[in-house]
């Protein structure tokens, strides 16, 4: 039975774990100032950056869709994980041994972790296969596509025997029961009971993004196999065909760093790009490119700007014209540029190393051209040129593709181009692309979201948790909560005395005032890793994510000496505005005290003597 983690090692773990390092595996991370970090938001889709990762306090939050947490919830709602199985998992990244309570053991049966591992025993099984006599079929194949035992290895290419259930037999020895192996996709059941998925067949292993082995996919050799060219693993708890790209796990470095990635269009094809220098290649596995697979890669690349390139390679025959429309018709998703690479005889990456060695493969993606050249000739290519009817024909259906070109700077040297390919007035091209940008506008307004129903909104309001974006932009508030920010997200520079004098400090917003008095109370545990954690407890269930927010928002300087400087003052600016609003005060009760009291106008005095020493302090430090 699964026991409850001792909680002294949950927070060891969280303490010795970098929140960046795990986002950093889905999500491409750049700096977003000192200790900040920015990309695009894994939880929804969105064109510019607004998820913020702070690793210092450990949290992270979105500004545009309000998703936020800490490293075990990221991985809880990025692979569908128990809260256990989150801690478990980065225990083991950093080898810290888990301690369970009420006699319990760790989670080991019908979750996750179970089918990663038993995908992973299956990976290291097919690749020992690989190796034996009856793998002869797979070594060919291999050879006769111009990779070695080297690129087999590092591929990680197995065998699937050619038996009814040997990987059955062999994964059941060590301890995985046949629910656990049904649940993975690695069996089969029939009139005969359980049997292998895979047999006798070449198998690649298919990883996510963190480089786990979530599936395979095998390709035929035999001539007595009746099945498809390639079989792959069904979607399961872990494998998700739709949002897993072949490569991604070896690809996503080189694609974050160059800005780039190339789009092929099988297992062989990856290989044979980066074993010719092109590391950035990936593939689908066993569907079409689609939405999911485009969020995944703009997570990597950063998409963010223009300055990016998405490069799709395509077979010349019909299908591979299919596919190149089916990708053109999502190109509007990607912020990056997007170009088709196809070789002038035809041949896919894998063939074209094979036939013309590595510098072909880097020359056919070098000499890349705009996806938006190369389906205007697709279209083209349809209809008849020599006529007056194809040439208007033609017209009308290339016209809304270059009215489509997100950058207007493009249009009318397309629009020139267009013109010059069927032999057309510029200026009969130009009303065509107007009309087409035209109609596409209209279409995209009738796509809006609808207008949430006013007689809903107050309660959907009260229901709602309050967000930092929603404070006021006056300049007290914006004090208040820049101080805030510092406070929460630097409490050692702050220091434990300004700390505790900055937590008594009056407050404008009634938000804000919960969150200072939540910071009071936790200034002795302002060394404690668990310091934010401690602060979020204090404050209402409807204010949590307003704390994770003002943890995570970036402060505005790029240096540690700037943050320190900047962090000190405007704590210090905070305490000077309580220290005047308290003598403004003091000053209009002396104003208002009658004279012949000595007494009091005396001890208002050295009030007003001690703020103004206060402040001398203030401004010295």
């Amino acid at each position: 039975m699964a026991g409850r983690i001792r909680q002294g090692d949950i927070e060891e773990v969280k303490a010795r774990t970098n929140i960046a390092d795990i986002v950093g595996e889905y999500v491409s991370l750049k700096s977003a100032g000192v200790g900040s970090m920015k990309g695009l938001c894994p939880f929804h889709d969105e064109r510019s950056p607004s998820f913020h990762v702070r690793p210092q306090v450990g949290f992270y939050h979105c500004f545009g869709c309000g998703e936020s947490g800490d490293v075990y919830s990221f991985l809880q709602k990025m692979d569908h994980v128990s809260f256990t199985e989150a801690v478990e998992r980065l225990a083991g990244r950093i080898g810290l041994e888990l301690h369970y309570e009420d006699g319990g053991g760790p989670s080991d049966h019908g979750n996750r972790a179970r089918l990663l591992a038993a995908n992973q025993a299956a990976a290291e099984f097919f690749v020992a296969q690989l190796g034996t006599p009856a793998a002869d079929p797979g070594r060919r194949f291999l050879g006769e596509r111009g990779f070695d035992a080297h690129a087999a290895a590092r591929f990680g290419v197995g065998f699937a025997p050619k038996s009814w259930d040997e990987l059955t037999g062999h994964l059941r020895g060590k301890g995985f029961t046949n629910e656990e192996l049904a649940a993975s996709g690695l069996v089969s059941s029939g009139d005969r009971g359980v049997y292998d998925r895979f047999r006798g067949r070449l198998v690649w292993p298919i990883r996510d993004i963190t480089g786990q082995t979530v599936g395979f996919g095998a390709r035929r050799l035999l001539d007595d196999d009746p099945g498809p060219k390639y079989l792959n693993t069904p979607d399961t708890p872990v494998y998700h065909k739709a949002q897993v790209l072949y490569g991604l796990d070896l690809a996503k470095r080189d694609i974050s760093r160059a800005r780039q990635v190339v789009v092929v269009e099988g297992y062989t094809d990856v290989m044979a790009c980066h074993l010719a220098g092109v590391t950035t290649a990936v593939a689908t596995c066993g569907t079409a490119f689609g939405i999911d697979h485009i969020k995944v890669l703009r997570r990597v690349l950063g998409d963010d700007s223009s300055i990016g390139e998405v490069v799709f390679t395509f077979d010349p025959d019909a299908a591979g014209q299919k596919a190149a429309m089916r990708a053109f018709s999502e190109e509007q998703r990607f912020a990056a540029q997007t170009y088709v690479a196809v070789a002038q005889d035809g041949l896919d990456p894998c063939d074209l190393r094979l036939t013309h060695g590595d510098d072909a493969v880097r020359r056919l993606i070098d000499t890349k051209k705009p996806m938006f050249e190369f389906v205007i000739r697709q279209l083209l290519a349809q209809y008849n040129l020599d006529t007056v009817e194809g040439r208007i024909a033609a017209l009308r259906a290339a016209a809304p593709v270059v009215a489509d070109i997100r950058d207007p700077a493009l249009r009318p040297g397309y629009s020139r181009e267009l013109a010059r390919l069927l032999g057309l007035e510029l200026t009969e091209v130009t009303r065509a692309v107007a009309a087409g940008h035209r109609q596409h506008g209209a279409e995209r307004g009738a796509r809006r979201e609808p207008v949430t129903d006013p007689a809903t909104a107050p309660a959907q309001e009260a229901a709602r948790p309050f967000s930092i974006t929603e404070l006021p932009g006056d300049p007290a508030t914006r004090l208040e909560r820049d101080a805030l920010m510092a406070m929460l997200q630097q409490p050692r520079l702050v220091g434990a005395a300004m700390l505790g004098r900055a937590a008594q400090s009056g407050m404008s917003h009634p938000s804000l005032t919960v969150v200072r008095d939540a910071v009071a109370a936790n200034v002795p545990h302002l060394d404690a890793v668990d310091w934010i954690d401690r602060v979020i407890a204090d404050v209402p269930e409807t204010l949590r994510p307003l704390v994770q927010q003002l943890a995570v928002a970036p402060i505005p300087e790029r240096s540690e000496r700037e943050l320190e400087v900047y962090v000190r003052g405007i704590v210090t600016s905070l305490v000077d505005r309580d220290l005047l609003r308290h003598k403004a005060e003091l000053l209009g009760r002396l104003q208002r005290s009658d004279p012949a009291d000595r007494a009091n106008s005396v001890t208002i005095q050295r009030a007003l003597m001690a703020i103004d020493a206060e402040r001398n302090t203030l401004r010295a430090d």
